[in-house]
């Protein structure tokens, strides 16, 4: 039977059910944070999940399609480089975790979030229960799913990223702190999807040229509305950031899940 036939047999609400949430991009230097949320059938039993860190490219990008292919649902979100700086890394990465959440078309009964700290459930349209595992990517295989496709899907960003500033060598290091990546700040300059906020990047922001800085785009404070979507100003319209694709990509996939696609 096909997972998306699975799916539309289960209701909204399934209490007995687990959602592990995890993230990829925390730590880079650049690009966004991404989170999946990730509700495995039991009856479907993926082998070989485990920490994204703890396999190879391949391996990922094979076990992905199997999770994305068995699972009861699933859902990948972001968020983007100007929300890292106006926030702070920790409320990005909770608000892109929020977001996956949010996408989910089955509201689980309890979730599994890796790390030490759960994301705010104010405002989410979901009645469950949540906590917060340490090393819960290794210890829950949920997690460990939810991991792999944060993991791929921004991957997968760094390398269109990489097309879109050559000179940096995004498609190998995805953003991280490597020699390669500091030479090229050295010697280019922040792009407008380097974190300002990371001392790395402010660093070399100061050493630009007041004309060279303006190429980044500003900062201004931007407060996440009460049900964790992003909100344009009244009167004013907004370019739709990484984010707004990532809950346009949500949308389609689950049009097309119930299609039976």
């Amino acid at each position: 039977m096909a997972a998306s036939q699975r799916t539309m047999s289960l209701p909204l609400q399934a209490p007995g059910l687990v959602a592990g949430v995890d993230e990829a991009g925390r730590g880079p230097l650049a690009g966004p944070v991404v989170a999946a949320a990730v509700i495995l059938d039991p009856r479907r039993r993926i082998r070989g999940i485990k920490d994204s860190k703890q396999l190879e490219a391949e391996e990922r990008e094979s076990l992905a399609i199997k999770i994305r292919g068995a699972a009861l649902a699933w859902s990948v979100a972001w968020a983007d480089v100007e929300e890292i700086d106006c926030h702070n890394i920790l409320q990005a990465t909770h608000l892109a975790m929020r977001r996956a959440l949010l996408g989910l078309h089955i509201h689980p009964g309890h979730v599994q979030v890796d790390g030490n700290l759960c994301p705010s459930f104010i405002g989410l349209p979901m009645k469950c229960s949540y906590e917060a595992i340490i090393d819960g990517d290794t210890l829950r295989t949920c997690i460990g799913a939810a991991s792999i496709l944060a993991k791929v899907t921004r991957d997968r960003m760094m390398v269109e990223l990489d097309a879109i500033y050559p000179n940096y060598g995004f498609a190998s290091h995805k953003g991280y702190s490597t020699p390669q990546h500091y030479e090229a700040l050295d010697q280019h300059g922040p792009t407008p999807i380097h974190r300002r906020s990371f001392e790395p990047v402010r660093i070399a922001c100061s050493r630009l040229s007041p004309t060279h800085a303006l190429y980044m785009p500003p900062l201004e404070p931007k407060p996440e509305p009460a049900n964790g979507a992003p909100k344009a100003s009244a009167g004013k319209k907004r370019k739709p950031s990484l984010v707004d694709e990532s809950e346009a990509l949500a949308g389609e996939r689950e049009t097309a899940s119930m299609a039976g696609l």
